[in-house]
């Protein structure tokens, strides 16, 4: 099966529940793509969608640092991240590190379930609009690279 894009589950344990829930309601669209998790959540969610998640390390032992890689490397498309504002974490520096990560490579990130419901929503849709990066050329419609967009910031339209 070819798959349409590369998509990062990320749970806190407060929000496992949340993200799960979610998952199984959106089951057959996310069989269309590639899912990755971490840890104890892409345990879970294989088991409960009935197909191979790949998964990483658990967030605070390396995975949420596993997730920014295949970010930078261009391999993850997009980062559904249910986190617990509410709850301190003791690898709080991770989390706003792979945060960081999607902001910079400029990959959609959706943290909630009306984010992530209404960036799913577009999925059926071209990704080559005005701002979103040509996956042929690695530039934006406004000619700019990744690399210099994230040096410098996005070039407005003429």
């Amino acid at each position: 099966m070819l798959h349409d894009k590369n998509i990062a589950l990320v749970a806190h344990d407060n929000k496992k529940g949340d993200l799960v829930e979610w998952a199984q309601y959106n089951r057959d669209l996310l069989a269309h793509h590639k899912v990755y998790a971490t840890g104890a959540t892409g345990e879970i969610l294989e088991r409960e969608l009935g197909f191979k998640i790949m998964k990483f390390q658990s967030g605070p032992l390396g995975g949420d640092q596993q997730i920014g890689t295949k970010i930078v490397a261009d391999e993850i498309n997009f980062l559904i991240f249910f986190w617990d504002p509410l709850e301190p974490m003791p690898h709080d520096p991770d989390v706003k590190a792979l945060l960081r990560m999607a902001v910079v490579w400029n990959i959609p990130i959706a943290c909630n379930r009306a984010s992530v419901d209404t960036r799913l929503r577009g999925l059926s849709h071209s990704e080559n609009r005005q701002g979103r990066r040509s996956r042929l050329s690695g530039q934006d419609n406004w000619g700019q690279s990744r690399i210099s967009r994230a040096m410098t910031g996005p070039t407005p339209p003429a």
